[in-house]
């Protein structure tokens, strides 16, 4: 590792692909990328960069312990761990929702008390909160969409993309909650150290532009 290096972290799979085609538009060449194999980490040929290929929920943790000096997620996963880090920029790729979904006979403007089941606790109950419903989060680390079929739940919070999965499931959206997108997020410490961080950001946000890409 070269001195300003800059180490990147980046969610493996969709969002990985979409930020190597980013970063080629701002004129890097990632060809040393083309050929994963199994490979986890990988240096560029010039030693400026560093990549990282990890699971979504650990990208976080990586830029919040300075291993890596950014990170590219989802803001799914800023939401349910917000601190340690500076989101700087939306990288308008990745889109899709959260949502309120259940099956057809749910009737969320009754006043009983609701369980809900999803993989992101902290969205929920302060989706719940801000509506001032009164809730029992019950999370689900595999399919939510099953558990209002079998009774588990009245209803879920979860991602909704194309909503093809609820469907399937007999599930139908009755509320969104707030739009999704990858962003990219960066260590403080490494911000004020690294002088080739902020050139680097800045280079990425004039490709990004300023303007929010909505979720149709």
């Amino acid at each position: 590792m070269t001195a300003n290096q800059i180490t990147i972290a980046l969610t493996k799979g969709r969002i990985e692909q979409s930020a190597v085609e980013l970063l080629e538009k701002a004129g890097f060449d990632m060809s040393f990328m083309a050929n994963k194999g199994r490979n986890l980490i990988f240096e560029s040929p010039d030693k400026k960069f560093r990549f990282l290929l990890v699971k979504a929920p650990d990208v976080t943790t990586y830029v919040r312990h300075g291993v890596a000096d950014i990170g590219v997620v989802g803001k799914d996963v800023l939401m349910e761990h917000p601190t340690g880090y500076l989101e700087m920029l939306d990288l308008n790729f990745g889109l899709c929702k959260f949502s309120v979904a259940s099956i057809p006979s749910y009737d969320p403007t009754d006043h009983k008390r609701k369980r809900i089941a999803t993989k992101y606790p902290t969205v929920a109950r302060e989706h719940f909160n801000k509506t001032g419903e009164d809730v029992e989060i019950i999370s689900i680390q595999g399919s939510v969409e099953i558990a209002p079929v079998i009774g588990l739940a009245d209803a879920i919070v979860d991602i909704v993309e194309t909503g093809n999965t609820l469907v399937a499931n007999g599930l139908e959206v009755f509320e969104d909650i707030c739009r999704i997108s990858a962003r990219l997020i960066v260590n403080t410490a490494a911000l004020k150290n690294n002088p080739d961080l902020l050139p680097f950001i800045r280079k990425i946000e004039e490709i990004v532009g300023n303007e929010e890409v909505p979720f149709k």
